[in-house]
């Protein structure tokens, strides 16, 4: 709990506990997964972390194509993990974990930098 209070995201909770505190493996000690684990403790997160990583990936690949516009691969690259986060998104709206009108779109990769 003070952990995500921190901001810190469920796998680096996972590092911690295994580094520090010497926890090997959480579901092992407590049944439940970390997310499961801080979710019982009301602790929510806006956006799934991998599906947040994702976004995090097209920022960086955005800003890199920006300043080279001719790089053809990392354009096509783009273009398919912006496909990949379309396709996780919509199987999290499917299972309630996120709103139904919750939309990826480029003009909130660009707020997200600023």
């Amino acid at each position: 709990m003070r952990l995500a209070a921190q901001g810190k995201s469920s796998a680096e909770i996972g590092l911690v506990l295994r580094d520090q505190y010497a926890v090997p493996n959480v579901r092992l000690a407590t049944g439940k997964s970390i997310v499961q684990v801080l979710r019982a403790q009301g602790v929510k997160m806006e956006v799934p972390e991998d599906l947040g990583d994702l976004m995090r990936r097209a920022v960086s690949l955005q800003s890199h194509l920006k300043l080279n516009p001719r790089d053809t691969s990392n354009r096509r690259g783009l273009q398919l993990l912006e496909s990949r986060i379309r396709r996780l998104a919509r199987y999290y709206q499917d299972r309630g974990v996120l709103p139904a009108s919750w939309d990826y779109s480029v003009k909130i990769q660009e707020l997200a930098t600023k």
